[in-house]
This record gives structure tokens, sequence and C-alpha cells, in this order.
């Protein structure tokens, strides 16, 4: 479509097709744009015109970099992430790899490596969560009546292992199956342990492992999966962990992740998002580690306002909407404002008391203006003396 057509049909393009969103990013200014002027660096490795054929082509944002959370206080990163695309097709959807590895202030090493990738005509779509630990955190307790400042310390490694296959059963809906492991071991709290704190009533070993099948079904008609410009995306995932499969007992869960792209206006790349995330424990008894927790979502985003692993239930629901806006023209920075609400279930009766809602705004630095990857700096604000800076290579949904 030309770019002179009519401004509503240029709109449904840019949400829905990808050749589109290139000639538009083609505009735009990126850290990678600055960084090329600055240095003078020669055109052979500047030049990033993808529309004549895309196949294979990659654009790769990452570098060295230093963080804060609240959970590692300050970090050392190295992050990268690489999307690319598998086929010319006008609605290809665009695939993605990131890794990361950090050491922190608080002696925590993490390193991870997962990915998204569509293979040609959109007709698989490949999954991967990979991921190592070496822990310290603060824990407090099941349900929703804990306190800020009363928890446990606990330390520990983490591997996680988990790889799912979706097959296409018509256009950006699938089906899939995959594996799923999960192993704590070098398990171990302070001595000195929070007044109350019931993970001793719950039960904690040593190590556990929890590894079950996922069954996936999954609805996405987003084109651009790192930072839609519109689109819907539901994503269902049941997994019976079971002793045969490797698991130390038997127990079931379900994950709903739904979430909602809407340009606002409709003549702009301003973007209202909504995200619910429901992670629902169906039967028997999760490893405490392995129980539905703040920010230990796939991305360990859920949740801005809250330190990681502030609530903890065996199930968890989660509602959140956040406003993306351009700061200027070219599309180097741009903000947002969002609002969440959380809350757990409780233990031992397994009933929701309380629901803690956070908000806060932030900052979009472009890293890459054709994968649409920005720096995502916010800042959180909870309840009960809540609050902190996040930092991602990436939009937070």
């Amino acid at each position: 479509m030309s770019p002179d057509t009519d401004q509503e049909s240029h709109d449904l393009d840019l949400s829905e097709n990808s050749t589109e969103q290139f000639k538009v990013a083609a505009r735009e200014v990126d850290l990678i744009d600055l960084a090329a002027r600055v240095l003078n660096l020669p055109s052979f490795i500047t030049d990033r015109d993808t529309l004549a054929n895309k196949t294979g082509r990659g654009y790769i944002s990452g570098a060295p970099s230093a963080s804060y959370s609240l959970s590692s206080g300050l970090a050392a990163v190295v992050a990268a992430n690489g999307a690319f695309y598998m086929s010319e097709d006008t609605n290809a959807k665009i695939s993605n790899v990131s890794t990361e590895a950090y050491i922190t202030q608080k002696n925590q090493f993490v390193t991870n490596l997962q990915s998204n990738v569509w293979t040609s005509h959109n007709t698989y779509n490949i999954l991967n969560d990979w991921r190592y630990y070496s822990y310290d955190q603060r824990t407090y307790g099941l349900g929703s009546n804990t306190q800020l400042n009363n928890y446990v310390n606990q330390t520990y490694n983490y591997v996680r292992l988990s790889q799912t296959i979706l097959r296409t059963l018509s256009p950006n809906l699938f089906l899939g199956l995959g594996y799923g492991w999960d192993h704590h071991y070098n398990i171990t709290e302070a001595a000195t342990a929070g007044a109350g704190i019931n993970l001793y009533a719950y039960g904690i070993t040593r190590s556990s492992t929890s590894a079950g099948v996922n069954l996936a079904f999954l609805f996405d008609d987003r084109v651009n999966s790192i930072n839609p410009l519109g689109g819907d995306y539901v994503n269902v995932i049941y997994r019976p962990n079971l002793t045969v499969f490797g698991s130390d007992s038997d127990w079931q869960s379900l994950l709903i992740d739904a979430r909602k792209y809407v340009p606002f206006p409709s003549n702009s790349e301003n973007i209202l998002a909504f995200w619910s995330y429901d992670w629902l424990t169906l039967s028997g008894k999760p490893p405490y580690l392995d129980l539905p927790s703040t920010q230990w979502d796939t991305y360990e985003n859920l949740g801005r306002g809250y330190i990681q692993g502030r609530f903890r239930g065996k199930d968890l629901l989660y509602l959140e909407a956040e406003y993306r806006f351009g700061i200027l023209r070219n599309g180097l920075l741009g903000g947002v404002v969002f609002a969440n609400a959380q809350s757990v279930s409780g233990f031992p009766s397994d009933s929701f008391r309380k629901v803690y809602p956070a908000g806060g705004f932030g900052l979009r630095v472009k890293f890459n203006k054709y994968s649409r990857t920005n720096i995502a700096i916010d800042y959180g604000i909870g309840t009960g003396g809540s609050q902190g800076l996040f930092v991602n290579l990436g939009e937070v949904f």
C-alpha cells in the first residue's frame, strides 16, 4: 500500500502489515542511528534497508549496561535481543530471541535464553525458556496478609528447561505440546526467620523438581510481539506435573495469559494495552518456590511497584493497563503510564481476601527501530511503602 493512501487504511496496515511497519520505521531514529553518526561508521555497517529481502535478516539490539531493581540492587548486565523473519509473506510474524546475563549487588547470578520463533508461513511457533539462577531473595510467606518488613532470606540454585512447539490450526490459531522441567536445589533459609512466615507450615525442602508436559492453546494476531501496534494475544497452558515425567509429586497448573493492544487515537502509534494473567493450581501441592508469585511470570514483569516474590499463593490473579505514547516525532523517545492490581490466595484457606494495586510511569528509548525494541525504564509505586525502578530491554508485555 502506498504511503499516500487514506489515513484509516494506513492505520490498519500499520498494525497488521509488517512491510508497512518497516516503511514507518525507516523514517524514525534509534540509538543505533545515533551511534553511527557519533562514531562516523561506514555505510556497509549502518545500512539496514531490509524491505527488499527480509527473510533471515537479523535486527540486533543489545549492549552491556547497568540496572537496578528492588530484588537485586545494582546489577551489571549484558543483554541482547535478535529479531528476524522466516518468510517474505506480508503477514509474516517477527521471530524474537533474547538472552541476558547479570550479576548483582546482592550476589545473584542469572543467565537465560528465551525465544519465540515463527517458521515459514507462520506454520509452527517454537517457544523456549532456559534459565540458570544462583539466587538470594526475600520471601514474605503465603497469601495477602503479609508485611514488607517481615521476611525470610532464602538462597538457592535454579534451572529451568521449557520447550513447546505449536502448529497452526487456522490463521492466528495454534495448538501445541511441550515439556517443562523446573529444578531448585541448595535451598537454605536464614537462621533468623521472620515472625509468622508460613513457608514452614506449608513445607519446604532442600531441593524440589517439577516436571510435566505443556499442553498449549494460542491465539495471536499480532505481527510484532516485541512491541505490538495492535492485535490480540491469548495463551492457555495446562501443565500436569507428574512423577512419571520426573516430578517429585503430582500436581496440575493452568496459566491464562491474555493481552489486547488498541491504537488510541486510532490515527496514531500510541497504544492502549491491557494484560490479564491468571496463574492457577488445579490440584496437588506445588513446591514452595514453584507457587505463583509476583514477578515470577515468564519475563519477570508481573507487578511493577512490588519487589519480586512479594506475594505468593496457590493461585494468582492479575490485571494491568498501560498507555504508550510518543514524545519525540522521530520515534526516539516515548513514555508510558500504567496501573495494575494483583491478588493471591491465602493459606491454608486458599481464598482471595485482598487486592494490591500499583501504578507508575516510565520512559521508552528506541534501541532498534526495525524490530521496535525499546529500552524500558519505569518507576512503580505500590502500597505499604513498596516502590522502585524497573528496567527492561523490550516492553513489559
